[in-house]
C-alpha cells in the first residue's frame, strides 16, 4: 500500500531522493485515479500533482499503467495482510469473524482513496498485473470463506449458503470505499465496529440477540 508516511524504513540514504520522488508520484496518481478514474487522468496531471515535470515520471515508471499496477498490487497485498492477521487470531468462529470484518472494514475506511483505486480500476490493468491481483482477491475470498465455513460446520453460524454469505460479508466491507465517511460512521473505528456487528447478525451467530456486539479490535 502506498501512503503519505514517507520513505520506506531501511532505504539506503543514497536512494532516498529517488524513493521519495517515486512515492510522491504514486500518491499523486492514487488521488487522481480515485477522483477522475484511470482514463480520466493524464501522466501530465500525475507529474504535476507530485510537483515534477512530465518527463520526470518516466524516470521512475514505464507508463501510467505501470503506476496503476503498482498501486493495485500493493493495495491488495496490504488489505490481505490485515485480513489474515485478524483471521489468524485464536478464538471462536464468532470472535474470528468479528475481528476479521473489523480489520477489513477498517482498512477500507482508513485507506479509502487507495481502496477506490484497488476496487474500481481493476479492468484497466495489464493482463499480467490483473492475473496477480485476481490471485490476491481469491486469497481474500478464501480467508473469509474458511471462517464462515468453520462457523457453519461447528453450528456457530446459521447460513444457508457459505459462498453467498462469504460474498455478502466481503461486499459489506468493500463497499465502504464507495460511501466513507458518512455522518455517523466517520472514523475507521466506527466503521469496523458497526460492520463487524452487522456481519455477526448476517451469519446468524449462535446466541446473537440482534443487538450489536463489540468486536475484537484488530486495527492496522
Amino acid at each position: 500500500m502506498t501512503s503519505r508516511a514517507g520513505t520506506r524504513a531501511g532505504t539506503p540514504e543514497a536512494d532516498r531522493p529517488a524513493v521519495e520522488a517515486e512515492q510522491r508520484l504514486l500518491d499523486a496518481a492514487r488521488d487522481a485515479f480515485a477522483a477522475k478514474g484511470y482514463h480520466g487522468t493524464s501522466t501530465r496531471e500525475i507529474a504535476a500533482g507530485a510537483g515534477m515535470s512530465p518527463a520526470a515520471m518516466y524516470i521512475h515508471f514505464r507508463s501510467k499503467q505501470d503506476v496503476l499496477a503498482r498501486l493495485s498490487i500493493e493495495g491488495h497485498i496490504s488489505a490481505l495482510a490485515h485480513l489474515r492477521a485478524a483471521a489468524d487470531a485464536p478464538g471462536s468462529p464468532t470472535k474470528c469473524l468479528r475481528a476479521t470484518v473489523y480489520a477489513f472494514a477498517y482498512w477500507h475506511a482508513e485507506n479509502t482513496t487507495t481502496a477506490r483505486v484497488v476496487q474500481y480500476e481493476l479492468s484497466h490493468l495489464d493482463p499480467d498485473s490483473r492475473a496477480r491481483v485476481v490471485r490476491l482477491r481469491r486469497d481474500i475470498v478464501a480467508t473469509v470463506r474458511t471462517i464462515v465455513a468453520d462457523g457453519a460446520r461447528q453450528g456457530a453460524f446459521a447460513v444457508a449458503d457459505v459462498d453467498t454469505t462469504t460474498l455478502a460479508v466481503l461486499s459489506l466491507c468493500i463497499d465502504t470505499a464507495r460511501w466513507y465517511p458518512s455522518r455517523r460512521l466517520d472514523t475507521p473505528e466506527a466503521v469496523g465496529a458497526s460492520l463487524a456487528a452487522m456481519a455477526e447478525r448476517m451469519v446468524g451467530a449462535d446466541g446473537h440477540s440482534g443487538r450489536p456486539s463489540p468486536p475484537t479490535p484488530t486495527e492496522p
